[in-house]
């Protein structure tokens, strides 16, 4: 990868959608070249996909928390079942297997305060794996590169 392909990335992850002119103009490089080199990227692996940031508040999400969870055992199976009702969990937007004094940080949106308590009492509080929870609430996002 060389700063050409540095310039796409970076021009690609500002904006996934611009046409392949658009880009090209933006990095100095031909069409026909830019295309070439966008499309090494993605059969590399470079590139994982694209998607649609979405509005929170047009989606009626109003609440986000990043949560750690502690688990009671750190056992292999007490992992996979924590994960797999992770995977089910539609609030939860991420889950990371983390290192230091939790073994999960999620990041977790909801309507508001009430569905989060939802999610945090029927979800998280009925698993038994779950020893520890800490609830960190987002009331400002001053830098968010997902946005």
């Amino acid at each position: 990868m060389d700063e050409t392909d540095r310039r796409i990335l970076r021009e690609l992850t500002r904006d996934g959608r611009q046409s392949n002119l658009a880009l090209a103009d933006r990095v100095g490089l031909s069409p026909s070249a830019t295309l070439r080199r966008v499309a090494a990227l993605e059969r590399e692996g470079v590139i994982r996909g694209y998607r649609a940031v979405l509005s929170p508040d047009k989606m009626g999400v109003g609440f986000a928390a990043y949560v750690t969870v502690g688990l009671n055992t750190h056992t292999k199976a007490a992992q996979e079942a924590f994960e797999r009702a992770m995977a089910r969990a539609p609030e939860v937007r991420e889950c990371h297997n983390v290192t230091g004094a939790v073994e999960y940080l999620l990041r977790v949106e909801a309507a508001d305060l009430a569905a989060y308590k939802v999610f945090h009492t029927d979800v998280l509080g009925t698993l038994p794996q779950v020893h520890a929870i800490t609830s960190y609430v987002v009331m400002g996002s001053p830098k968010d590169d997902r946005a």
